[in-house]
């Protein structure tokens, strides 16, 4: 008979950071959605900005964090799925791709849904490479 899987113990340690990065990532990606507004059937260039900036940071992140000795264990937690995964926001750019394509822009629709993809991993690559070779 198989052994039943072990839970995994709860790291409140873990479970803090994430929560505190979360909070101020989402309060920097609400000051950019104030500081770069649009209405129904318009580019959302705050969303656009926000994921593809995010990518480039979490892209320098992962460089700094896998180049460095021995870092911090809350670091990745706090920096990558707290602010960063609190920055950043799939559900609010498949809301704005449907927001355009209902609204009558097709086009621009597909242009920002394929667009934030292309743009994003490049981003994520470019942020990567260039730390690396920065830090090496």
């Amino acid at each position: 008979m198989a052994e039943p899987a072990s839970v995994p113990r709860v790291r409140w340690d873990v479970l803090a950071a994430i929560g505190a990065g979360g909070a101020l990532g989402s309060l920097a990606r609400y000051g950019l959605s104030v500081a770069l507004p649009h209405s129904r059937g318009q580019f959302a260039l705050s969303t656009f900005a926000t994921n593809v900036s995010g990518c480039l940071l979490i892209g320098i992140l992962m460089a700094l964090l896998t180049a460095a000795a021995d870092p911090h264990r809350l670091l990745r937690p706090f920096l990558g799925i707290g602010i960063l995964g609190g920055y950043t926001t799939f559900s609010t750019y498949a809301t704005d791709t449907l927001d355009l394509v209902t609204t009558g822009h097709p086009f621009t629709g597909l242009s920002y849904a394929l667009g934030t993809v292309v743009c994003a991993l490049i981003a994520v690559f470019a942020g990567h490479g260039i730390t690396r070779a920065v830090v090496k």
